[in-house]
């Protein structure tokens, strides 16, 4: 063995990809005492012992303390020896993420020329294509379900709605980054866990290298978002416990708490930092109050995050079969059931009524745009906002019934001393 290092990565030297990883990584990982090596080297060869058909399946760490470790678990290790991967190091020490990241990385391998542009992408097999969306649809499939098999090592409900409502949010993060990888975009790895570690929104497009630079954000933007944090704050935190009288009051209250810190506050600063530095996010909420139609406000105003994802995987795919107006009733029942599992499991009631209520919304959406509608003035003015307001708030406990509030929400609340 040459000279002595702490760790050696051991990759293949004659796969493009592989070169290009090892180049992307190599500043980061030497810092962190690795050297690095090539498979074919003699010493290597001879320290792994392996037959010819099966060195260079995987690349391999060799660990100070011996330990040879491969594909998977490598890459696990590669992560827990940097810091802002560490996300990415704990999330695969959750039950069976082990076995996911083994079977992404087994693929990944085994298409590495691919990926590399060694092979085209449009020439492949059809095969290969399944392939390829199997590896970006796979952790929407694996994921909630495995954090409902394990629901009974939850301590809480709450702790299950989270573990659930995380599961969905990173496999759909996965699903938007591959497709836009498989697609061409060139977004580096930096770029990668960016969007996918520290951005809430689903559109991969500001954080890849053909992104225009964002202007700096002005003041006034600044102190918007710090007032909603500090309203969020103190609804939650100071206001709450003085509505303790009625639990299902009090728990709507923290929630209204909730989202200002979350997705008005912490969410449109978070997009203002990014901007800082370049990147040209746009906030998650776009002023869902000024909406001037129910359209508008499901379409453009709220959770645009949410909006993007059903855009393109469920409304661009199906509205030349089913019409518009199928492709838009299905992305509100979509809406619906996935709001379903994040409310009604881990309550253990009411299973339907957020169903209800989004396609409520969508009958709402409908009526809007039909001729009557229109001639009463619903898509516009006031009576649009009228309209629009009635529409989303006045059925809202089908949303979040009371059920929810007392068995999932306010334990939450009480945990984190909002309650």
């Amino acid at each position: 063995m040459p000279e002595n290092k702490k760790h050696w990565l051991l990759y293949d030297g004659t796969c493009r990809f592989c070169l290009a990883m090892v180049g992307r990584w190599g500043n980061t990982l030497a810092r962190r005492g690795f050297g690095f090596a090539a498979l074919h080297e003699e010493w290597v060869r001879e320290r792994l012992e392996l037959p010819e058909d099966e060195l260079l399946r995987e690349m391999r760490v060799l660990c100070g303390s011996g330990k040879v470790l491969g594909g998977g678990d490598a890459l696990i290790f590669l992560w827990g020896s940097i810091w802002w991967c560490w996300p990415l190091w704990l999330a695969a020490h959750l039950p069976g993420a082990r076995l996911l990241i083994g079977w992404v990385y087994r693929w990944v391998a085994a298409n590495r020329s691919c990926l590399s542009g060694t092979c085209s992408l449009h020439a492949s097999s059809s095969a290969t294509h399944r392939g390829r969306a199997l590896v970006g649809w796979l952790p929407l499939a694996v994921l909630p379900g495995l954090a409902i098999i394990f629901r009974g090592a939850w301590s809480e409900p709450w702790v299950f709605m989270w573990a659930l409502a995380f599961a969905l949010f990173f496999s759909c993060k996965w699903l938007t980054l591959w497709r836009a990888f498989t697609r061409g975009a060139a977004i580096g790895l930096r770029g990668s866990l960016a969007y996918l570690l520290l951005w809430p929104g689903m559109d991969v497009r500001p954080f890849t290298d053909e992104a225009k630079p964002a202007g700096r954000p002005a003041a006034a933007e600044w102190l918007a978002g710090l007032a909603k944090t500090g309203l969020g704050c103190v609804l939650l935190w100071a206001g709450n416990p003085l509505v303790t009288e009625s639990p299902v009051f009090a728990g709507w209250y923290g929630m209204i708490g909730l989202i200002l810190l979350l997705h008005f506050g912490l969410f449109h600063l978070l997009a203002l930092g990014w901007r800082c530095f370049g990147v040209p996010v746009e906030p998650i909420m776009n002023s869902p109050v000024a909406a001037r139609s129910l359209s508008e406000f499901w379409s453009e105003r709220w959770n645009r995050s949410f909006n993007e994802l059903v855009h393109i995987f469920i409304f661009r795919t199906t509205y030349r079969g089913i019409g518009v107006t199928g492709a838009m009733l299905l992305v509100f029942l979509a809406s619906g059931l996935i709001h379903d599992l994040v409310i009604s499991l881990p309550a253990g009631a009411c299973y339907g009524l957020p169903t209800g209520y989004f396609l409520l919304q969508g009958v709402g959406v409908l009526l809007e745009r039909s001729g009557p509608g229109r001639r009463l003035g619903l898509g516009r003015g006031v009576f649009g906002r009228l309209y629009m307001f009635v529409f989303t708030l006045a059925p809202v406990c089908l949303l979040f019934p009371p059920p929810f509030i007392t068995g999932v929400i306010n334990p939450f609340f009480k945990a984190i001393g909002a309650l």
